[in-house]
């Protein structure tokens, strides 16, 4: 190992020749005094650092934080954006009031289209914005008093001439900095994380917000005359600029943050798609100006950040982009067909799970079209929707809901009683329901996280509902119903809370999947939990079922509006239960699955013998953010590993086989886990099948219908894929004998994404050639 001790100041030799000029190209002289002596120990340092082993580290007590700040480099490009190369200036060479042709303004419009695309729509962050460009710092700074301040030349008086950079690029460069203002407000207004979804600093820059949108999009038709006009220009530059200038002023009204809820929004996203393909064929006429962008410009913003490069994509990848955005926004609206909350809790669920995810733009208009003005889908009371919810799915035209309560006004009405306790947990419940809404809109990664915090929330309010329902017995003089002699109460409030916490720790399980958060060896037994939790909502929805039934049956004369709701929550809870059975089915399938092929040594363990790591330890870790709660009990690893065949990689050998079992005997093991498998996929895949044909009413996706059906289509495919696997596997045993595992199948796991279906990973088995 190389001598780290040996990395010693030296003797510096001084310049002997007595001048204080030298080569521009020779190194930089080196600081000394008479009491401190430099050497380039760069040499030495990388050899000594070569030696080290990976996880090896040199501490000195002494090198503290202080020391570690101070070493960075402060005259390194990559770190001071005011560091000047020899012969650089402070300011940009670009002369960006010259007379500019036509197709240069189409490429510059083009390369800013491909920079707001890129950094204000896209699920890319969002700091320097387009501020990579000279021209919005000079129309931005100073702080503009009157609109008619915006322009390229902020120290002159702009005269007539070069009408296609102080009108024409001047009007599109407003309208986009105009629309980069309503996305940063609209984003802001709701839900995100920093750094994650948007970087929300300005840095000292206001993007015309004290401007009215009908002052930027008069300059844009002022400039829309003038080419129209214009007789200089060729008819196919007239074209391809007036294109973009329409779709510049049809962006704004559709990301104004003003009257969100309007019907002629979608409108407007029509009519941006509509002009994005003239956009596209026109895009080869424009003349790149790299020249005109630069990253100097955040010399003068107020930040203390390391510059940023200039990040480039293509025209064709914003054009995509901004297809999607388009499309993503306009779909959106199609929330406000409001019909219930199990179908606007399925669309939201739906719609955020798509392949790709739409943007955080996107992501937060659907939060501000939830709730707006404290209205949900702007027409609804937070306990309309909640009334709404509890009726199909716990109390369908029950006495508990009754408009009626709320007008009586004598406390000693049972009545008057029951409205101030409802409203009392409508209170409670409000917002850890609306929460369930504002999870869904995060990134895949972010709700996750929010749902196992949101999921503890739930565990409170179903205590509070079960004091609640414990408290309305005396006032609804509710009958329980008798098993084996012991009583059993409804408890509708605790019962719908519990629904929704079970729903959500499901989404907790399957989001793992899809972010490829279990190891290759955890699959077999977090399929096994997913399907011991749906196990667990499925009784618990039939429990709710038997005493809606019971309900119905004390009915003498139920009248029109009754039976219609008890009809609609009988609906819900069928399909519900069929969805969750045939998750059930395929979560276990999956389950024997891994269990077959990590019996059999074909799934290498990625954990070592270690003494901090054990199974035990790790599925401790793993049941973390469930531990707390009180329902659903989680199993102790002792039941869990009683139930899942798992094959600890500690009593492995290195050979893969299971110690000194015979080969014959671990094949026969095999292959009863693998004919489980077959039964339960097998069942799976026809209860995947009637999901799928299951009418768009009774499936609650009246305003999702094609991307839900879409969603379970490929998780049938995904479920067919299972089936064809095990065949492969149970043909390929046939006549194994006494052949190791290794030698007769190939399994290969595919990465998250690459399959149908994100929460379903199957494995690709396929017979070794002999």
């Amino acid at each position: 190992m190389a001598d780290v001790s040996s990395l010693h100041l030296a003797e510096h030799q001084p310049w002997t020749d007595g001048s204080r000029e030298r080569d521009p190209e020779a190194p930089a002289p080196r600081p000394f005094t008479d009491s401190v002596i430099a050497r380039d120990i760069t040499a030495d340092f990388s050899a000594a650092a070569s030696a080290l082993g990976t996880g090896q580290l040199v501490k000195d007590e002494y090198f503290t934080l202080f020391e570690s700040v101070g070493a960075l480099e402060i005259m390194d490009p990559k770190m001071d954006s005011g560091y000047l190369q020899p012969g650089e200036s402070l300011e940009d060479d670009y002369d960006m009031l010259r007379e500019l042709l036509p197709e240069e303004v189409l490429g510059i419009m083009d390369q800013m289209f491909c920079f707001e695309v890129r950094l204000d729509h896209d699920h890319y962050k969002t700091d320097y914005k387009v501020d990579t460009d000279p021209r919005f710092h000079r129309m931005l700074w100073p702080e503009l008093k009157r609109l008619e301040d915006a322009s390229f030349d902020r120290d002159g008086i702009v005269g007539k001439g070069n009408e296609m950079l102080h009108v024409v690029l001047r009007a599109y460069c407003l309208g986009l900095i105009k629309s980069c203002e309503f996305v940063h407000r609209k984003i802001c207004s709701e839900h995100y994380y920093e750094e994650e979804d948007f970087v929300a600093n300005l840095y000292n820059r206001d993007l015309l917000s004290k401007f009215d949108l009908s002052a930027i999009r008069d300059t844009i038709s002022i400039a829309t005359e003038y080419v129209q006009d214009s007789g200089n220009l060729k008819k196919s530059h007239k074209e391809a600029l007036l294109v973009r200038l329409r779709l510049r002023d049809a962006l704004l009204p559709a990301v104004n943050v003003e009257d969100i809820i309007d019907n002629k929004n979608p409108g407007f996203w029509d009519r941006c798609s509509e002009l994005l393909p003239e956009l596209s064929v026109t895009h080869h006429l424009g003349q790149s100006v790299l020249e005109s962008f630069s990253t100097k410009v955040q010399r003068r913003l107020a930040s203390s950040v390391p510059p940023r490069p200039i990040v480039n994509i293509s025209f064709n990848e914003a054009f995509a982009h901004l297809t999607s955005l388009c499309q993503n926004a306009k779909d959106a609206y199609k929330i406000l067909d409001y019909s219930s909350g199990s179908d606007l809790m399925t669309f939201v669920n739906t719609y955020q799970s798509r392949t790709p995810q739409p943007s955080v733009y996107v992501r937060n208009l659907m939060q501000s079209l939830i709730l707006t003005e404290m209205r949900i889908l702007g027409t609804l009371s937070f306990k309309q929707l909640l009334f709404d919810d509890l009726d199909e799915l716990v109390l369908p035209a029950d006495m508990l809901l009754d408009p009626a309560n709320a007008e009586v006004e004598a406390p000693q009405d049972p009545r008057f009683q029951i409205a101030r306790k409802i409203d009392a947990f409508i209170t409670k419940a409000a917002d850890p329901f609306l929460d369930i809404f504002r999870t869904l809109c995060m990134n895949r990664s972010r709700l996750r996280r929010m749902l196992c915090h949101l999921v503890l929330e739930w565990d409170n309010i179903q205590y509070e509902a079960e004091n609640v329902d414990t408290e309305l017995r005396k006032y609804t003089k509710e009958v329980p119903i008798r098993d084996d002699g012991q009583e059993m109460w409804s408890f509708p409030l605790s019962s719908w809370a519990y629904y929704h916490k079970l729903r959500q720790i499901e989404w907790i399980a399957q989001t793992g999947f899809e972010l490829d958060i279990y190891q290759i060896d955890e699959l077999s037994g977090m399929y096994w939990y997913l399907q011991h939790l749906v196990n667990t909502r499925i009784r618990h929805m039939e429990r709710i079922r038997t005493f809606t039934l019971s309900r119905l049956r004390r009915i003498a004369k139920p009248n029109a509006e009754q039976r219609t709701a008890f009809s609609r929550s009988f609906s819900f809870l069928e399909f519900a239960i069929l969805e969750a059975s045939a998750t059930r089915s395929f979560a276990d399938g999956l389950s024997c699955l891994f269990s077959f092929l990590s019996h059999l040594g074909l799934i290498p363990a990625p954990y070592h013998a270690l003494r901090y790591s054990t199974p035990a330890q790790r599925y401790a870790l793993r049941m973390r953010p469930f531990m707390s709660m009180s329902l659903p009990e989680t199993p102790s690893y002792e039941e869990f590993a009683s139930l899942v065949s798992l094959r600890s990689p500690e009593a492995t050998s290195a050979d893969g086989s299971n110690g000194t079992v015979p080969q014959v005997e671990i094949h026969l093991q095999a292959q009863s886990i693998l004919g489980l498998a077959e039964q339960t996929l097998k069942v799976a895949r026809k209860e995947w099948e009637a999901v799928s044909k299951t009418p768009a009413e009774t499936a609650r996706c009246m305003g999702c219908e094609q991307w839900w059906r879409t969603s379970v289509k490929n998780v049938l495919r995904s479920c067919i894929t299972a089936n064809i696997m095990v065949a492969t596997a149970k043909k390929t045993f046939a006549n194994a004998g006494a052949k190791p595992a290794g030698n007769l199948l190939k399994v290969e796991i595919e990465e998250s994404g690459k399959g149908y279906h994100a929460w379903w990973v199957v494995p690709k088995i396929s017979a070794t050639p002999p």
